[in-house]
């Protein structure tokens, strides 16, 4: 097997069968032999040199710290018991986060669709100390067409439609001089731009899903339709457009 064939999704089997891996077992001693497809096999020297970054004191490794204890603060146990439950939303994730960070300025990268759940959640960083500040991915109001893309291109072809512009949206955050930078449904491509420009660390609240009400993971469980015609048939993105 090539070196560089990562499949860590196969051992979905290995913890099905076993309840452990062997990147995760209660037990370290009694763990599953690695797979041939682990990439620790032919890249620990790789794997270990990243995690010594974590071990310094910038901000790579003060933010895995913080988001290590965060994970520890998400659960709590059940007293006289071995078994916990998670407690905290990824809102409140954020919020633990950026506390422990020190952060102050937070940024919302926002899809102009989703600018009412932006105003709850500004409300709620107000109320917990913070300074939020949020940018619409329509800033600008250009049109699509000046993308070089065609009319038909368009949602609404013939209709005035306003790009996205997320680099702009991180290049205002950057003058804002925020500390933490949160994605709210950008799109996909959008998202990327944003995260590859903003020179404050990027997290990702909600994931822009048009069907499942932004809630992507249901397709892979939760709605077994989309996910056995995903499975069956292939996507056309180019012969969609041309319909």
């Amino acid at each position: 097997m090539s070196k560089n064939k990562f499949k860590c999704s196969s051992c979905s089997v290995v913890w099905k069968k076993s309840g452990s891996t062997h990147c995760w077992s209660a037990d370290p001693s009694k763990k599953p032999a690695k797979p041939a497809y682990c990439p620790t096999h032919d890249h620990s020297g790789l794997i270990d040199k990243a995690f010594g970054q974590y071990k310094g004191d910038d901000e790579d490794a003060q933010i895995a710290r913080t988001a290590t204890v965060v994970e520890g603060l998400c659960y709590k146990s059940e007293p006289g018991s071995d078994t916990i439950h998670a407690r905290w939303t990824r809102v409140e994730d954020t919020i633990a986060f950026a506390k422990l960070m020190g952060y102050r300025t937070i940024g919302i990268a926002t899809c102009i669709g989703l600018l009412e759940e932006t105003d709850r959640l500004a409300a709620i960083l107000d109320a917990q100390g913070f300074r939020p500040l949020s940018v619409c991915c329509k800033t600008g109001s250009i049109d699509k067409l000046e993308l070089g893309v065609e009319e038909d291109d368009k949602v609404r072809p013939e209709t005035f439609e306003p790009a996205c512009n997320p680099v702009a949206q991180a290049l205002l955050m950057n003058e804002a001089k925020t500390d933490m930078n949160i994605i709210v449904g950008l799109c996909v491509g959008h998202d990327m731009l944003f995260s590859k420009y903003s020179k404050a660390p990027v997290t990702t609240l909600v994931v822009k899903d048009r069907v499942t009400g932004h809630n992507p993971v249901s397709v892979l469980y939760g709605q077994n339709f989309y996910y056995k015609r995903l499975q069956l048939h292939s996507l056309d993105p180019e012969k969609e457009s041309g319909e």
